[in-house]
């Protein structure tokens, strides 16, 4: 019998899980009845456009990152409660939403590139672009490792998209306060940080398929 599809599941917990699991239970009473669990995926489409359009207006005045950080907050409740629309109403597209649901992650984490390289100097372009391949990389190991074990995880050593989003905001004050001065020294810890996590994440999601390989192999028949 094939494996049950379950790109719904996912494992891990984040450093806020609890909290947005209170959330969710508090919030879903007051979700209207026509707005459905793929309304909310779609409105990533707008939350993505909005980032890029305050990203772009940021350049003469660094207080509408106030504007892209709403977008991240709104983003975050529609992914929030997409899923648990879904499951509660009994009307979800799991593989639909599986593939659209991520697939407009990986647009919005774009679009938040595309915002903030309005507003960062060109000095800082090339690492811009590591920053870029090194988000991208953890997209990339979450669905690789989907697709060999079928454990969808999205959260490694407590940091998940919902700490990510927590960074950009923090990101977004600092440029208001600060404005650009500051990005010479934190941008080669970031790219740091991320490359540590990043290596860390591979190596313990290859020991784990590994594992599970090695088992697979002395379980067949000679």
């Amino acid at each position: 019998m094939p494996e049950q599809f379950a790109g719904d599941k996912k494992v891990g917990k984040n450093f806020f899980a609890r909290r947005e699991t209170a959330l969710v239970t508090a919030g879903l009473p007051y979700i209207p009845r026509w707005l459905e669990t793929y309304h909310l995926t779609l409105m990533t489409i707008i939350w993505s456009a909005g980032v890029i359009g305050f990203g772009y207006l940021a350049q003469n005045n660094f207080l509408w990152l106030l504007g892209t950080s709403s977008m991240i907050i709104l983003q975050y409740l529609t992914d929030l409660f997409d899923g648990a629309i879904g499951r509660q109403r009994q009307t979800g597209l799991i593989k639909w939403g599986y593939y659209m649901d991520h697939f407009l992650d990986y647009i919005f984490l774009c679009s938040l590139l595309i915002g903030y390289a309005f507003v960062i100097p060109n000095t800082f372009f090339n690492m811009y672009f590591f920053i870029l391949a090194l988000l991208g990389s953890f997209l990339v190991n979450s669905y690789l490792a989907f697709a060999t074990t079928n454990r969808f995880r999205i959260a490694y050593l407590g940091i998940g998209p919902t700490e990510i989003r927590g960074i950009f905001l923090g990101v977004n004050l600092l440029l208001i306060i600060f404005k650009k001065t500051y990005l010479a020294q934190s941008l080669p810890v970031i790219l740091l940080l991320a490359l540590i996590g990043l290596i860390i994440v591979v190596y313990r999601t290859q020991k784990e398929i590994w594992q599970m390989d090695m088992h697979d192999k002395y379980l067949e028949p000679a």
